[in-house]
């Protein structure tokens, strides 16, 4: 089925990227013989239809920053997959999709280094940036703490869309493959996080962002949680 044939509003949703449309073939071509595969896609695709439907219409379209390629529609699109073929995929199948579309971004900043304070600076900066953005969508709610020389980023998300969706949808089993490239992307930029809780099974989703070479990373030491969250103590 043709991506313009499908029917939901598009004043207020987004299709899934182009990036992520890839993933998701490349995924169905693992599991199902060639004459099957358009037949899987097609439900696939009626599929998320179908939940943009369901869905909240005031995430703001193509103008949300969030909504653009491995944003969160490509979350939903993911997790719509998943639904379809969860038979079939399994957790490191859907984390290494998200991780295909997001790493990517990180690996082109490999020269920012976070234990050097010019670049804990500038990257503070970009997180009171989208602070700013998510304040004119109220789709993530973002807290930014003040920036301090001696100590760790610490931002939060007490409201997350992803999560949410997930929670409606019966998806939050699969959450953690999402949420955990979170980890990856901070390690491509010489950066460690610390986390505790997420919006999916508490009240926040908690980034405490440091230098890889922090004493600070130490003292917090990481685990895999019985529902496959990474998290720090």
């Amino acid at each position: 089925m043709k991506n313009k044939d499908l029917r939901f509003d598009r004043n207020c949703h987004v299709l899934y990227s182009k990036a992520c449309e890839k993933e998701i073939k490349k995924k169905i071509a693992l599991h199902f013989p060639e004459e099957k595969r358009e037949k899987v896609w097609t439900k696939v695709q009626l599929r998320y239809v179908e939940y943009l439907k369901k869905w909240r219409t005031d995430l703001g379209g193509k103008k949300n920053f969030h909504n653009g390629k491995g944003g969160t529609y490509d979350c939903i699109a993911i997790m719509t997959y998943y639904s379809v073929c969860k038979a079939v995929t399994n957790f490191r199948e859907i984390e290494e999709m998200e991780e295909n579309l997001i790493l990517p971004a990180f690996g082109k900043l490999k020269f920012v280094n976070c234990n050097k304070p010019f670049w804990k600076k500038l990257t503070y900066g970009a997180f009171t940036t989208a602070k700013k953005k998510c304040d004119k969508w109220h789709d993530y709610e973002m807290n930014v703490a003040p920036y301090e020389n001696d100590k760790p980023i610490y931002y939060e998300f007490t409201a997350c869309p992803v999560a949410q969706f997930a929670k409606q949808f019966g998806l939050t089993e699969i959450m953690p493959a999402l949420c955990n490239v979170d980890y990856k992307s901070m390690e491509l930029i010489c950066a460690k996080l610390i986390r505790t809780g997420t919006c999916v099974d508490g009240d926040r989703c908690d980034y405490t962002i440091c230098g890889d070479k922090n004493e600070f990373v130490s003292k917090h030491p990481e685990y895999t949680d019985e529902k496959g969250f990474r998290r720090n103590k």
